[in-house]
């Protein structure tokens, strides 16, 4: 029942900081597929407020250490995990829930078919909002990324918490 009651609460979380952060799509104009990347890129409307690789690499490190934290936190102070391969596995079970929820309901049910997504001066690329393929490689790379975070939370479990 745990895993359950686990599971909602950090999809409901996940799906509210990715609400927060969709009210200005252009900070997250990296998670679009790449030929809408490169038309909004062209676009003098958005020139000054593309987003550097720097700042994506660095959202994307920091987002890493906080869900380490957070996932670390859970497995050892709500579920009393104390093993490397405890943490690690149930961490892993966890995210790939949330991996899960993000693909299919926020990616592919939300973000491909609202039109708040839609960046202006790309209304035409409608084939490319809806490439679904795109959102499930992105949840076999979250997969590998879970590999390394879950791996670290597990580390933190065992010799830090």
């Amino acid at each position: 029942m745990i895993i359950a009651i686990e599971s909602v609460v950090l999809c409901l979380g996940f799906t509210l900081m990715v609400y927060l952060m969709s009210r200005d799509p252009i900070k997250s104009l990296y998670n679009y597929p790449p030929k809408i990347q490169e038309r909004v890129k062209s676009l003098d409307e958005y020139k000054d407020q593309i987003p550097t690789q720097k700042n994506k690499l660095v959202a994307k490190l920091c987002a890493c250490v906080l869900f380490v934290v957070v996932l670390s936190m859970i497995l050892r102070y709500i579920n009393d995990y104390t093993t490397f391969l405890q943490a690690f596995g149930y961490g892993f079970l966890l995210w790939t829930i949330v991996n899960l929820w993000d693909a299919v309901v926020l990616d592919i049910i939300w973000f491909c078919h609202d039109p708040h997504f839609v960046f202006k001066g790309t209304e035409d690329m409608v084939s490319d909002y809806h490439d679904y393929w795109f959102h499930i490689k992105g949840f076999f790379i979250g997969e590998g990324l879970a590999l390394i975070v879950c791996a670290a939370a597990g580390l933190v479990v065992r010799y830090i918490l």
